[in-house]
């Protein structure tokens, strides 16, 4: 085979894409655009003016959005207590954990007309807003762990095979490109190593992605002058440079985010420990808050 057909004519084929990122990035953008409309709605609501915290629709929703509060704690039970497994699976049981954390939280804030009438009031209020927020990112890096590292693990392995960016590999796929290569073996190994500091957790959580986009481009930039040039030196058409430069590209995007979310998987996976450290003591001081802003407002 020649130089030229290992170049222009012989470029690998994508591995089988897996259920992935685009749809969920997606339903991610439409879940928090709702909340966020949402909390617009009830925002404007309040500003109409048409209730006060003190009157009958008011203490209704107040009475509502408690209620909905309380019943959140179904779902930590039922994974606690066997006997209320038979009732619906686990994902049933989490979007049901959801809506109440979404709508009770909502109909809160609708009854206090945003405004905060008492130190206690307040309390309950910020205690209460903190464990909505953090129910919203736990969720956001829960999911991003879900998959598993055998899944991330898997997929970039095909990806890297493809490349023939492994170390069996005797020529990978880029070699006509060396900058390009180089590139991406040591943005793998950079992302590779280990590390327990919070420093490099943080770091591949916050920063990563910028990062990855950076080398994504330096690296098709450096191909597209490669594949154009040798394009332009043995007359090949135009149609035929686009489909290669795609089939690259693609690829390349492909493994980059892949390398991306291996590094970044042990990274949520702390910060899903410390998530929950800081979620629970919240969650007893809400339920706390609340109970004593009840009781005064009955008994006051």
């Amino acid at each position: 085979m020649s130089h030229a057909t290992t170049l222009m004519g012989d470029l690998p084929d994508l591995p089988r894409k897996t259920a992935r990122p685009s749809r969920g990035r997606s339903s991610d953008l439409l879940l928090y655009a709702a909340i966020g409309a949402s909390l617009a709605l009830v925002y404007g609501l309040s500003r109409l003016d048409l209730y006060s915290a003190r009157s009958d629709a008011g203490y209704w929703m107040g009475v509502a959005g408690g209620v909905m509060m309380l019943l959140l704690f179904a779902y930590p039970l039922r994974k606690r207590w066997q006997a209320l497994a038979r009732f619906g699976k686990a994902r049933h049981w989490f979007v049901v954990h959801m809506v109440l954390g979404v709508g009770g939280p909502l109909l809160v804030m609708a009854h206090s007309t945003f405004r905060i009438g008492s130190l206690n009031a307040g309390v309950a209020l910020f205690s209460m807003l903190v464990v909505a927020a953090s129910g919203v990112i736990g969720r956001f890096i829960y999911l991003r762990i879900h998959r598993g590292l055998g899944g991330e693990r898997e997929s970039f392995d095909a990806l890297r095979d493809a490349l023939g960016l492994d170390a069996k590999a005797a020529q990978s796929r880029l070699h006509f490109a060396p900058k390009a290569e180089e590139r991406l073996r040591a943005f793998e190994q950079r992302m590779s190593h280990p590390s327990d500091a919070w420093r490099v957790h943080l770091h591949r959580v916050f920063v990563l992605p910028f990062e990855m986009r950076r080398v994504r481009r330096r690296c098709l930039r450096d191909i597209d002058e490669v594949l154009v040039e040798r394009a332009r030196e043995r007359g090949r058409p135009a149609a035929e440079l686009n489909d290669r430069r795609r089939r690259m590209r693609k690829l390349v995007t492909r493994y980059t985010e892949s390398v991306q979310r291996v590094a970044q998987f042990a990274a949520f996976v702390k910060l899903f420990s410390l998530w929950h450290v800081l979620h629970v003591p919240f969650v007893y001081l809400m339920v706390f808050c609340a109970v004593a802003h009840v009781v005064a407002v009955h008994a006051y």
